[in-house]
């Protein structure tokens, strides 16, 4: 195997790669949106049916990401030129505008820097990726999904209301969690912890076991 041939991945918790980039607003810098929530996602190709989905999707829920805090930002390996006229002709047929940003990556420095180019899938077209980015330029999240299958904006916007959570709460989320429900409380490390926890069963909102409880929190 051509081991240049594999992408390379950010990594969790460490800063995310900061790069300028020509957008359909303007030039972009990532470090600029500090201070916001960061959705960066990736599509293959403009004027490609699963994306068009896609987008629109991502604009008819664009006021739920901010109302989080949250800017969203699509890339793909097409031109400016491309961006816009797929945009226009989305709006034209669903009558729907894409206001976020959508970054022309046709170096595909950007799409490398992410590791967003799988060569077993295209080697000239991005991944369906997601990164969620924290307001301190801190890659919390990544998602990657093949070319033939559409991404679900509702697990997305959980992702990040998850991520926003246990920085609020410091409980980590169960499977399945959705906003309002309980958290789950890091479990004892100490057999002297874990006897003086066993005495407030009663505090928790769940309690399953001395490794599992529940706790709900605003």
């Amino acid at each position: 195997m051509d081991e240049t041939a594999v992408p390379t991945l950010p990594r969790l918790n460490e800063p995310a790669p900061d790069f300028v980039a020509k957008t359909t607003l303007g030039d972009l810098r990532l470090s600029d949106l500090r201070g916001k929530w960061v959705v960066l996602f990736s599509h293959p190709a403009d004027f490609t049916p699963v994306c068009s989905t896609e987008f629109l999707a991502f604009a008819e829920r664009q006021k739920e990401f901010e109302a989080l805090g949250a800017q969203l930002v699509g890339l793909s390996i097409d031109s400016i030129y491309a961006h816009l006229a797929w945009l226009k002709d989305l709006e034209e047929m669903s009558g729907i505008s894409i206001t976020f940003p959508v970054i022309a990556d046709l170096d595909m420095r950007v799409s490398k820097l992410y590791g967003m180019i799988h060569p077993a899938a295209s080697e000239t077209a991005a991944v369906r990726a997601v990164f969620i980015i924290d307001p301190q330029g801190i890659l919390r999240g990544m998602l990657y999904y093949p070319l033939t299958t559409g991404r679900n904006i509702d697990e997305i916007l959980r992702f990040l209301q998850a991520l926003q959570f246990t920085d609020r709460t410091g409980l980590n989320t169960p499977a399945n969690w959705r906003p309002g429900e309980p958290g789950i409380v890091k479990p004892p490390a100490t057999l002297p912890e874990l006897k003086a926890d066993e005495a407030k069963k009663g505090e928790y909102t769940e309690y399953r076991r001395w490794y599992l409880r529940l706790q709900k929190a605003e």
